[in-house]
């Protein structure tokens, strides 16, 4: 599977994901081949990017949250969070039942803490980035031995950190912070201040749900906003690590990056931004090369990745698809990199 821009796509893919309106209405289901006469009808929707099936290689990917549990959630913080207003807050609780439904439905999953998951660069609005931020910080949450009561305001926590997003009056979608003008850039960062001024007198919620709204942007060495705090609670420093991770590979108030630049990313700034030992567990189950990434080699071959080795991250199996000279290989050929130890990634083509 991969994303590509609708000005990429030539006519007769196949969707591997259906296509979407913008109020989760479905216009082509998965397995739909796209004709070149609807191209012009996608774009008049303002569709800009989908996900088709690279029909090279079957590749297996394996997923936090089944998909059918994904959408269902989605769908549900999207109708209580988009009817919420500063005087309407009474449907907010239900948002408690829905981080125990994600809880649940991790748990169940046998050895859920012993797998690598394929978490994929992607297009998301800020209901879907919502479900997987609070996806990852359970995980991590999990991993980290938290008792369930913290996990679960975590949980809530992460479904509501962007509420304050839907009062903020600039574009924030696939846009640098970097990029955006000094006045933009000061409504942006209120986000966090508006999210918590909506929520502060619920009973319902707790203070560390509350805390995680507020300060999910703020960072260790106090260079974070809206409060340039330095003491962060440890479930805070959790749903800040997963939100940087899951904005940056989904374009929520940044530009969309690959998912190996943001571990690099998160590599290089532990222990200055970001919590060393929750960047280290978030990185523990997730892929740097998500299962049908396109790579290039140090040998010039070119490859999808194909699945995950358990335990090692930055070792996929590969299938390599053409040589160094750029000729296709008709034959199958794998290579699982904790076997060609002298094979390494070199980078992930476009």
């Amino acid at each position: 599977m991969k994303l590509l821009k609708l000005d990429q796509i030539t006519g007769n893919e196949i969707l591997a994901r259906p296509i979407m309106t913008e109020d989760y209405q479905e216009l082509l289901s998965e397995g739909s081949r796209i004709k070149k006469e609807y191209i012009p009808k996608l774009q008049e929707l303002g569709i800009t990017e989908i996900f088709i099936k690279d029909e090279i290689v079957d590749a297996e990917s394996l997923v936090i949250l089944k998909e059918e549990v994904n959408k269902t959630c989605r769908q549900k913080v999207q109708d209580i969070i988009s009817k919420h207003t500063y005087r309407n807050s009474k449907d907010m609780i239900e948002i408690s039942n829905t981080a125990d439904h994600i809880i649940t439905n991790i748990l169940e999953e046998e050895k859920v803490v012993e797998q690598i998951y394929d978490i994929k660069e992607r297009s998301a609005d800020i209901y879907e980035h919502s479900i997987s931020t609070c996806t990852l910080a359970t995980l991590v949450s999990l991993k980290l031995h938290m008792p369930i009561d913290v996990v679960h305001d975590i949980g809530v926590g992460c479904l509501l950190h962007d509420l304050g997003l839907r009062y903020v009056t600039v574009e924030f979608d696939n846009i640098s912070l970097d990029s955006m003008s000094e006045r933009d850039l000061a409504e942006f960062k209120k986000h966090p201040i508006y999210g918590y001024s909506a929520v502060k007198n619920e009973e319902w919620l707790s203070k560390c749900s509350k805390e995680i709204i507020l300060c999910h942007h703020e960072r260790m060495d106090g260079s974070g906003y809206p409060l340039h705090a330095t003491e962060i609670s440890m479930q805070t420093k959790i749903a800040s690590v997963c939100d940087f991770f899951d904005e940056h590979i989904s374009g929520i108030g940044c530009e969309r990056l690959k998912v190996y630049e943001v571990v690099e990313y998160l590599k290089t700034f532990k222990n200055v931004y970001f919590d060393e030992k929750v960047v280290d567990v978030l990185l523990e189950f997730t892929a740097v090369y998500p299962s049908g990434s396109k790579v290039l080699t140090n040998e010039g071959e070119t490859a999808i990745v194909i699945r995950q080795n358990k335990h090692f991250p930055e070792r996929p199996v590969l299938q390599m698809i053409a040589d160094k000279d750029g000729n296709t290989i008709e034959t199958i050929v794998v290579k699982d990199l904790l076997e060609y130890n002298n094979i390494f990634i070199e980078k992930v083509m476009n």
